[in-house]
């Protein structure tokens, strides 16, 4: 099953010298770690994700890379995402090979359904509400949406974009197999616990969309 949390954290919070947040969140029950930085050089992005991988993958954890499908390949990691703007699916998947995830970013209806035609594993949707962490968003998505694309592809559907622990809930409910957070993550006072909501949510939430779905005898 497609962990139901799916943390990002720039290089920095992952693999800072000062930084203890990937052992708390991991320790917590954070299966699936995204770490990216635009901002960071190829040279301190390749040694912080390769920190958290021979930290890590050992334990069971996936990293994923964002952006970069050459040093996610160079370093071992999980997987890579790739946004509208890098490189397609298809030649991230060259890179990688069939071992690693290669997830894309979508924003719209059009995008989702060519993403939906590509090899990538899974597929993540959003800004689904207004979100800070971008400095230059796309435009909010909505719940709407997220119900509408679900009906389109069985590949895994990452929701992202302002998501807390009051909107989870009804993210999970709109069909969304995860939801990928960063700040609420980051910036609560006690991430562990954090956590630990976002997994006790995703369980209650999915377990009753998969018994509905059975009930209507939908594959669940």
């Amino acid at each position: 099953m497609f962990p139901p949390l799916y943390a990002i954290l720039d290089v920095e919070q992952a693999a800072g010298p000062a930084s203890n947040l990937p052992e708390i969140l991991i320790g917590a029950g954070v299966e699936l770690l995204q770490i990216r930085d635009k901002r960071a050089s190829a040279r301190t992005l390749h040694l912080a994700a390769r920190k958290l991988v021979e930290t890590y993958t050992p334990r069971g954890v996936r990293i994923i890379v964002n952006d970069r499908p050459d040093i996610a390949a160079m370093v071992g990691a999980g997987g890579v995402h790739v946004g509208q703007e890098d490189l397609p699916v298809g030649n991230a998947r060259r890179i990688c090979g069939r071992s690693l995830w290669v997830g894309v970013s979508t924003h719209n209806l059009e995008q989702f359904r060519e993403a939906a035609a590509t090899s990538a594993d899974y597929i993540a949707l959003g800004p689904v509400f207004p979100t800070g962490t971008k400095e230059h968003p796309d435009p909010v998505v909505g719940l709407e949406l997220l119900r509408a694309v679900r009906k389109l592809t069985k590949k895994p559907l990452v929701a992202i974009g302002g998501i807390t622990v009051e909107s989870a809930g009804a993210v999970f409910g709109a069909g969304a197999d995860s939801v990928a957070v960063v700040r609420d993550l980051v910036c609560a006072a006690d991430p562990a616990q954090r956590v630990k909501e976002y997994l006790a949510i995703a369980e209650r939430t999915l377990g009753v969309r998969r018994a509905s779905r059975r009930s209507t005898g939908a594959p669940a």
